[in-house]
């Protein structure tokens, strides 16, 4: 069996530490449970030196702060104590700091929702209209079940896509710095013998050599012109029409990846929205803001005025034709059945997993596309090279 060490919490509000015996994480929870605590965090013990450099990103302590505090109110114990608690028990002195402010906002009159606007860097505006209507209900625990809910989702789609990227990303930037090392330290010795041997040089090497000089007498230029350019492009595309032709180019070039990535959002969003009891037309208003591709949340503020005059949400979907017909079909059924917040998450659920799979397709297809273009880029001067000796030695090819 695992040994899994927890921090969890007396009903009056200490903080303690352990470690259980068991067979699986659900067990060990209803181990802690038994003696009278209330279990926040549980994990298997890490061995060797502890790492002082934290990579924590805020999305990270969203996601711990949430399920935290959700295992704290689905307890039973006020919002005031179980925000002091995470405050003792927060790892980061960042989100301590937002996590004392919020308790000094409540405390002060205000209400959860109202305390966390004060800091939408941490907490987004989706956050906060949850975090609303479940007070309004009175199932803000719940409510924090289901934040906690699409923030691990949302978090498993995001780190499937990032980790598809590294290992084209490590070829790229390996068959990059070795085509550099060629031009601008082995091709210079190269140089040096043809010019002292003389004779006519072909075509091929003559580009390669050009190349050579280029980079070994102008990297001064040209490294200042890329980073400018670099530069210049980040900026525009930050402006409003940089922003949408970039969007416009990614529709453009990745249109499957793009519709079935903005498909889940805006499906997971509206669903998780409409189940913790936010009015139809603010979660709408959210999902559209939750959408990265201007061009396909633009399409929604057409959605939201039919709307408004009562022509329901599967049929301005049809019109505006921005999501897949699988997804409208099964939009619409949700909506004739009643069942449209349950729907839409089955939508988000369906168009992840296909994201997922178009990922992987479009990574194989991209891997060897990327080993076969440095190979024929350093084959071509390896080539060139070659020619070049064969030809002064007189020798054939």
């Amino acid at each position: 069996m695992a040994v899994y060490s927890y921090t969890a919490t007396t009903y009056e509000g200490s903080v303690v530490e352990g470690v259980v015996e068991a067979p699986d994480e659900r067990t060990a929870v209803e181990k802690i449970r038994n003696t009278g605590i209330i279990p926040i965090k549980i994990s298997v013990p890490k061995t060797g030196v502890r790492r002082k450099l934290s990579l924590r990103s805020s999305r990270s302590d969203l996601l711990t702060f949430t399920t935290e505090l959700s295992a704290l109110l689905g307890a039973g114990l006020p919002i005031d104590r179980s925000l002091n608690i995470l405050s003792e028990i927060s790892e980061g002195a960042r989100m301590k700091e937002v996590i004392n402010s919020v308790l000094s906002g409540i405390r002060g009159g205000s209400s959860f929702s109202e305390a966390l606007q004060r800091h939408p860097d941490i907490f987004p505006k989706l956050y906060t209209s949850m975090v609303r209507a479940g007070e309004t209900g009175g199932v803000l625990d719940v409510v924090l079940d289901k934040l906690n809910e699409f923030l691990e989702t949302s978090k498993e789609l995001r780190d499937s896509v990032v980790s598809a990227m590294v290992y084209p990303l490590i070829l790229t930037v390996t068959g990059g710095i070795s085509i550099v090392i060629l031009l601008t330290f082995v091709i210079p010795r190269f140089t040096a013998i043809f010019s002292e041997i003389g004779g006519s040089l072909p075509l091929s090497t003559r580009f390669i050599l050009g190349v050579s000089t280029t980079l070994r007498s102008l990297w001064w230029v040209l490294l200042p012109a890329i980073a400018g350019v670099f530069v210049f492009v980040r900026f525009y595309v930050k402006t409003e029409r940089g922003a949408y032709k970039w969007d416009e180019l990614k529709l453009k070039l990745f249109g499957d990846v793009v519709t079935k990535l903005e498909t889940a959002r805006f499906c997971r969003t509206l669903g998780t929205l409409l189940k913790s009891g936010v009015p139809f037309l603010q979660a709408l208003n959210n999902s559209k803001d939750v959408m990265g591709n201007r061009i396909m949340a633009g399409s929604v503020d057409s959605i939201t005025r039919n709307v408004r005059e009562g022509k329901g949400i599967a049929a301005p979907l049809m019109d505006a034709s921005i999501f897949p017909q699988l997804a409208l079909s099964m939009i619409k059924v949700g909506e004739e059945t009643g069942q449209l917040d349950t729907m839409l998450l089955r939508v988000a659920t369906t168009y992840e997993k296909g994201l997922r799979d178009s990922v992987k397709r479009f990574m194989s297809l991209l891997e060897p596309a990327i080993i076969l273009a440095m190979g024929i880029i350093i084959a071509f001067i390896v080539i060139s090279m070659l020619m070049a000796v064969f030809s002064i030695l007189e020798l054939p090819f």
